[in-house]
């Protein structure tokens, strides 16, 4: 079942049922496949046959702002929009970024939200697609080319994913600039990876789930073992893009032999010591905000901050019933 709009020379029809299905959504590791090896170098911080657990460093202090990123998106209608004699797939879908802004140090803690914001976006491959109207905004039209070695959905979702990670660089960017003087010390934590935002100064990509083994067997082995607080040796890898990583414990309750685990990254831009200081950096601080099973059945990966700012931002995207019906009837305010 469909609802047919017109526009100022665009048609378009609605899909009725539920917009999830058939669309698909970015992994936190879109770069990988799994089964896939990347390209390593393993003796950055120690030679191979030495590799060993890394345990925290003593006197590494806690930055006195910690800003963790994040964003959502939702698909909250697949359209087809009558184009050239024939009909075109389109997605309208919601996205946000925002801010977590944590401080730790004489004066207490506090975590606050420095900074949202919230974006709805047309993503076709209509040539001539308009915006949308919707309640509150807009569903701005993103019109890119065709790729035949790409099915369409899946092409569209890339498309609304890089929407997405450029709002969460100008959301980041933007709340480091309202920070005080003296918080230049500050560390950046990008929930996902850090492809496309590797020129953050300060930043760490902090990876939850694991898709691929991008380690060698002699030495994946040693993740397992690692304790909570125990990082990996810093090493260098490359997929499609190249970037400093190293597994990392978080405290966990007994259970499968990478529970607690995560993969966290930085630019590969750095100097292999100043990736190795960045390492020791997470190890003081990704395992404070560690979330309890009690709270969050994702825990110990998702971190109290990223929780909790996701959360609030799925409240602002709105409430897709509203949306889906306004665009239905084509009638936004």
């Amino acid at each position: 079942m469909t609802a047919t709009t017109g526009r100022a020379g665009m048609t378009y029809s609605v899909e009725a049922w539920d917009p999830s299905y058939g669309t698909s959504s970015a992994t936190e590791e879109d770069e990988a496949r799994p089964g896939s090896r990347a390209e390593v170098v393993a003796d950055l911080e120690l030679p191979e046959h030495e590799w060993r657990a890394i345990a925290p460093r003593a006197g590494v202090s806690h930055p006195p702002a910690v800003l963790f990123v994040d964003g959502v998106r939702r698909v909250d209608s697949r359209i087809w929009i009558d184009h050239e004699g024939g009909a075109t797939l389109g997605l309208c879908a919601s996205y946000a970024s925002g801010v977590v802004l944590c401080r730790h140090g004489d004066q207490g803690k506090s975590a606050v939200i420095a900074g949202s914001d919230v974006r709805r976006g047309l993503f076709t491959t209509a040539v001539g697609a308009q915006d949308i109207p919707a309640p509150a905004q807009h569903y701005r039209a993103h019109i890119t080319d065709t790729q035949p070695s790409t099915p369409l959905p899946v092409l569209l979702s890339s498309m609304l994913q890089q929407r997405l990670a450029e709002l969460e660089i100008t959301t980041a960017v933007a709340a480091r600039e309202r920070l005080e003087p003296g918080d230049d010390r500050d560390l950046l934590v990008i929930d996902g990876p850090l492809r496309g935002r590797q020129h953050l100064p300060r930043t760490i990509g902090y990876i939850k789930t694991h898709h691929s083994d991008y380690l060698p067997p002699e030495l994946n082995q040693l993740v397992a073992r690692l304790e909570p607080g125990q990082r990996t040796p810093v090493f260098r890898m490359g997929t499609n893009w190249e970037r400093h990583s190293w597994y990392l414990r978080l405290p966990y309750r007994e259970g499968a032999p990478w529970a607690g685990i995560v993969r966290v990254e930085c630019s590969a831009d750095l100097t292999a010591a100043d990736a190795i200081e960045l390492a020791y950096l997470s190890q003081a601080v990704l395992v404070r905000y560690a979330s309890s099973e009690i709270k969050d059945p994702r825990a110990p990966q998702n971190l109290y901050p990223i929780a909790g700012l996701e959360k609030e931002l799925r409240r602002r995207l709105g409430n897709p019933q509203l949306l889906h019906r306004a665009l239905r009837t084509g009638r936004g305010r």
